[in-house]
């Protein structure tokens, strides 16, 4: 039996949600117990039947307490007050709360993932569709803020492909790791307490939750497991900013080649109404900061005292960790939902270099008449004469008696066709997206 699936990570995370799992948990414990004849069969059973908050209602829990001061014990007195006297006997008989908790919180970060990557995959489809759709839209590709070489669109957004497919993986590698991480180890995980089948009662707890064989190790000191799962999603973090900011930057007036399409009543300033700002792309640059730093958290809380303290209450912060990566995959979902491109400006940007943009493939057409090193030369004073003088790029290539001897005029137009060599970025954005598709066949399974 596994924990209750909820719509949202905000719902899993929830007050109710996590009681809710907490009980799912004691149950899974007393059915395991009574497998291997610790607790009474009949008592397990009962102990099922009553995992759920109408046995338990959070407002008993809240009012206990505030007298016990220990929120485990608040809700098993309240539980307890519902069970028979065999039942409440045998509820969390031999176990700690560390374990309840962190199972607890095991199986929330689950699910939890499991919801992202489902939305992270609508994301990677959205994009296939995307790039194929600009595969052979041409644009002008910079490098260091320059314009550099003719590329399209598409191959573009295949690098954003690229980079969250990766991540898809690492979650799928992570999750499963998570899945590992069910304990029922007792109070400093030497299984004290718990009897001389702990360890097959373990075995067949995990099971109860639908998970695999639990770690061995008594992990709860360590909390490498949990700080992957933060530094992945900071990554992903800073991968989806980078999308963003992309967005953001070819959004600015100078450059119009995207734009957030906005409503009507959509109000960009209050003062100057000419103006259409970024908005979900600027919120993906700002997910990228704060959820890299939250993540140092979670970093900081591998190093802990002995076998069990975590001083900085991890488990809290995980929930608000997830919600936001939650609010953010959304936003790039929206983001990408209202994305306009504007290739006929693509193509004016393009051509505001225009033949320029060829001037590595004058070089490499000139090498072998002249050598690498005067082509280079050559091109490189001809393309500073252009930029200074304004004349055309060819006409100062061909005012070099070496290029002249070397390059008829016709051939040297031909070469100098901004458009022209773009097969290669075609060819790269069906790789990329073929790629995917298939990951996405092979990911690990989405709840």
């Amino acid at each position: 039996m596994t924990a209750v699936k909820s719509a949202t990570v905000s719902e899993i995370f929830s007050a109710e949600g996590e009681a809710s799992r907490v009980m799912s948990v004691e149950a899974a414990i007393a059915r395991a117990q009574a497998k291997h004849g610790v607790i009474p069969q009949s008592a397990a059973r009962e102990i099922s039947e009553k995992a759920s908050l109408e046995f338990a209602p959070l407002g008993e829990i809240a009012e206990a307490n505030v007298r016990l001061r220990h929120r485990m014990e608040a809700l098993l007195f309240v539980w307890r007050s519902r069970l028979s006297e065999d039942a409440r006997e045998s509820l969390h008989f031999g176990t700690t709360t560390v374990d309840i908790y962190d199972t607890t919180l095991s199986l929330q970060v689950s699910e939890a993932l499991g919801l992202l990557m489902v939305r992270n995959e609508r994301i990677l489809q959205t994009l296939s569709e995307l790039a194929l759709e600009h595969k052979d839209t041409p644009m002008v590709g910079r490098t260091l803020g320059q314009h550099a070489l003719a590329m399209t669109f598409g191959k573009k957004v295949s690098v954003w492909i690229g980079e969250l497919d990766r991540h898809q993986q690492r979650l799928c590698e992570v999750r499963g790791r998570i899945d590992r991480s069910m304990i029922l180890k007792g109070p400093v995980g030497s299984y004290a307490g718990l009897g001389p089948q702990a360890l097959l009662v373990e075995f067949s707890f995990a099971s109860e939750l639908g998970k695999p064989a639990p770690f061995a190790d008594d992990w709860h000191g360590a909390r490498d497991v949990y700080a992957e799962v933060a530094l992945d999603i900071a990554l992903l973090a800073r991968s989806l900013a980078r999308l963003g900011q992309e967005v953001f930057l070819l959004q600015s007036t100078d450059v119009r080649e995207l734009q957030e399409s906005l409503s009507k009543e959509t109000v960009s300033s209050s003062s100057m109404p000419q103006k259409v700002n970024p908005v979900r792309s600027e919120a993906l640059i700002h997910f990228g900061r704060t959820l890299s730093h939250s993540a140092e958290v979670f970093l900081d809380d591998v190093v802990n005292f002995y076998e069990r303290d975590n001083t900085s209450r991890p488990n809290a912060l995980m929930g608000e960790f997830l919600i936001e990566a939650d609010h953010m995959l959304e936003t790039a979902e929206q983001l990408l939902s209202v994305l306009d491109v504007d290739e006929s400006r693509m193509r004016a940007n393009l051509e505001a270099s225009g033949a320029l943009l060829r001037a590595q493939a004058v070089v490499q057409a000139l090498t072998p008449e002249i050598g690498r090193e005067k082509a280079a030369s050559e091109v490189k004073a001809a393309a500073l004469e252009s930029h200074k003088s304004g004349k055309a790029f060819e006409d100062s290539l061909m005012e070099s008696p070496l290029i002249q001897a070397a390059i008829s005029a016709e051939a040297l137009s031909e070469l100098l066709d901004p458009f022209a060599d773009l097969e290669g970025a075609s060819k790269q954005v069906e790789a990329v997206v073929a790629a995917s598709r298939r990951a996405a066949e092979e990911h690990c399974g989405q709840d």
